[in-house]
């Protein structure tokens, strides 16, 4: 694998070059020739360095106030990097709120604070704001506040680190002079830039780079609602420096006085992120609304972060994001606005939704004219662990809502399963979640997706698990299985759709590999589910039905789900059956893939004897679906957390049913995977076809 670190390609070699390449490299700059005896070396500068994720500079972090001293941890390191924070109450009214590590403490040693929707200098409170950078996020201070921390409200932060090609920001005194130049540390076109006075009042001035042309830009004020206004005082950029041209206005470069400047990348092609250092994470750009009102907008990613500006006319910014729902075809996502104090809104007549390659826009007027900053989803790095995607829990519920569930990283799959009285259903983010907005589909039934309200709802808007209500998989002294799963290269993926009853339509996905499983369901219609499997006999034309026991259907050349054509690490392809792709109807996909040592999808011939199934795994399969496919055979699914022993009975049950969880002496635990002990027709019948998917 190759790394790169400003612009120049480096590969790893653990035996260090002749003599000390350090020098500057301590403070992340290398000299050229630094740089090009490393690269002669194959060597990194200094060990650690690797290649940057979007996890590493972004996140969006979900809260609850706590009145107390509160540490937020993120993965981003703000301490060693610096960086800024941006932070919004979400369940009241109260002000954005902006910290830095630039402009740094003040002197009750708190971070001084800039609030978006107001023209306010920095502020500098006892009682509230951020009280340290860490190197894996934040820590609130202790005093209670509503604007930062109060008990029992709900906040956002998103953390921008410092970056090359992603994020800078930098600080300076004015002294009227007009060109005056100051350096930053983008290295790459400016996309975005925000200014703001911190000494006294003063508006927040932007700049966009599609907003006008480079010599006459208009600006449009963040603290406002206002369209593009022509300024002739203003910034000019390029990717090391900008230039301020006029310079004895007020917001820009006054004699003694204080400002600072966000600045956001635009990539295009020339990002140096993910595994191998060749992935954009960021885009500036724009886009207008056709005779309905709607648009669609490629960036080439799925984003997880989208800040959007009418500029033709008057329209508030707003900022929608995955972690607090950002669901595909529909507008009922949570909205805050940065020129604004109000609460979170959901709703209204316009806003955005993903899609596997950028978003969509819907509902406004005609015509209008928008610009945008998207940041993409991550991980863009395969995970090394299943514990950092995979989480099964077992629970009796008690009624309440609210119930918090840990599993140790953001879940965008949940599905459920009843043990005494099975129905078991899947809610994904993608589709919808929270109350009132939760989306679930029964993998027992054809049915379409069903909007649950009143207690029944799931929420994933945590960065850690998912919250239970009072309804749903929570029932009062009821027995469950929970299984969580979290997107990730090379693992899973899900794809939501709308169908076009064409032959040969291909869907995008992020899986970074072929999928070797999928499932498929129309949300709106009372369809089947229908199943691509990689260890089935013909696997691009003959299928499985996920709420059927039947054995596999020959697909022949009537019914072509997947149009004859395998999957690829990009897209797969559908043929006009309505399961799959009928006109104006919504689709989800779930797409599994084998990660050596984290999952394995796979099949095996029974041998009516004990087998060992080999999944390349070190500490077994945590988690195990079976399905036989020459006969009828139900989806079974074990799990560790109800039992995968060496000994005794293991329970088990069924996607395909709504029978009560049975316990019988049928798996092993296996260091490689695990163990089939037993003749059982559905498991192990001699001669018999079966295929399985598994988790470590």
């Amino acid at each position: 694998m190759v790394k790169r670190y400003l612009g120049n390609i480096i590969t790893q070699n653990p035996t260090p070059p002749a003599g000390n390449f350090e020098g500057s490299a301590a403070k992340g700059v290398w000299s050229l020739e630094e740089q090009l005896a490393y690269q002669k070396a194959g060597l990194w500068p200094i060990a650690g360095n690797a290649p940057v994720d979007i996890t590493d500079v972004f996140s969006t972090y979900l809260y609850d106030g706590t009145g107390a001293a509160h540490t937020i941890t993120n993965g981003i390191d703000l301490a060693g990097e610096g960086g800024m924070i941006w932070g919004k109450i979400r369940s009241s009214t109260d002000q954005h709120w902006l910290v830095d590590s630039e402009r740094g403490t003040g002197s009750n040693n708190n971070y001084k604070y800039l609030m978006s929707n107001l023209s306010n200098g920095e502020s500098d409170f006892a009682s509230r704001s951020v009280s340290s950078f860490n190197s894996n996020g934040f820590t609130l201070q202790n005093g209670t506040d509503k604007q930062f921390n109060e008990s029992g409200q709900d906040y956002v932060s998103w953390s921008f680190r410092k970056a090359p090609k992603f994020f800078d920001l930098v600080t300076w005194t004015g002294d009227g002079v007009s060109g005056r130049t100051i350096s930053h540390s983008l290295n790459s076109e400016v996309g975005f830039y925000v200014v703001k006075r911190l000494d006294a009042s003063g508006d927040w001035r932007t700049y966009h780079r599609v907003s006008d042309s480079a010599s006459n830009p208009h600006i449009a004020y963040l603290n406002g609602t206002s369209g593009g206004v022509f300024e002739s005082d203003k910034l000019t950029a390029t990717s090391t420096t900008f230039t301020i041209e006029g310079g004895f206005n007020g917001d820009f470069n006054s004699p003694g006085q204080t400002y600072v400047a966000y600045l956001f990348a635009h990539n295009d092609g020339d990002g140096e992120f993910g595994p191998d250092a060749d992935q954009d994470i960021i885009k500036c750009g724009s886009f207008t609304s056709d005779g309905s009102g709607q648009a669609v907008v490629d960036l080439g990613f799925e984003p997880q972060f989208l800040l959007t500006k009418k500029t033709n006319s008057t329209g508030a910014w707003t900022i929608l994001d995955s972690m607090r729902g950002f669901p595909t075809f529909q507008l009922d996502n949570n909205k805050l606005y940065p020129n604004t104090s109000g609460a979170e809104g959901s709703g209204s007549s316009f806003g955005g939704s993903t899609y596997e390659s950028g978003f969509r826009w819907y509902n406004d007027l005609s015509g209008q004219d928008y610009i945008y900053i998207a940041i993409r989803r991550g991980p863009l790095a395969p995970p090394e662990s299943a514990t950092e995607v995979f989480d099964v829990n077992t629970l009796i519920g008690n009624g309440t809502s609210g119930r918090a569930i840990s599993t140790g990283f953001v879940t965008d799959f949940h599905l459920s399963m009843r043990r005494t009285s099975n129905y078991p259903t899947i809610v994904d983010r993608l589709r919808g979640y929270g109350e009132n907005n939760t989306k679930r589909l029964a993998t027992h039934l054809t049915n379409a997706e069903q909007s649950l309200t009143g207690s029944y709802w799931l929420g994933l808007d945590t960065n850690d698990g998912y919250v239970l209500s009072a309804g749903y998989e929570n029932g009062n002294s009821q027995s469950y299985v929970q299984y969580a799963l979290s997107r990730a290269p090379n693992f899973f993926d899900v794809v939501a759709y709308s169908g076009n009853s064409t032959s040969g339509r291909t869907v995008s996905h992020n899986l970074g590999v072929a999928p070797e499983m999928m499932w498929v369901k129309s949300r709106g219609d009372s369809e089947s589910w229908c199943v691509y499997h990689a260890g089935i006999t013909n696997p691009e034309q003959n299928y499985l039905y996920l709420n059927e026991a039947s054995a596999l259907n020959p697909n022949g050349n009537t019914i072509r789900y997947w149009n004859h054509t395998a999957p690829t690490d990009t897209v797969f392809t559908l043929g006009d059956e309505d399961r799959v792709n009928q006109t104006a109807d919504t689709y989800i996909a779930y797409l599994f893939a084998t990660l050596p040592g984290v999952s394995k999808v796979g099949s095996y011939t029974g041998n009516g004897s004990t087998q060992t199934i080999d999944c390349g795994f070190t500490s077994g399969a945590r988690f195990v679906l079976i399905k036989r496919t020459d006969t009828n055979g139900a989806w079974v699914v074990f799990d560790t957390a109800r039992g995968i022993s060496s000994s005794g009975n293991d329970p088990y049950l069924e996607l395909n049913t709504t029978n009560a969880e049975a316990s019988y002496n049928i798996l092993n635990a296996n260091p490689s995977g695990f163990e089939i002990i037993q003749p059982w027709q559905d498991f192990n019948a001699t001669g018999g076809s079966y295929i399985f998917y598994a988790i470590a």
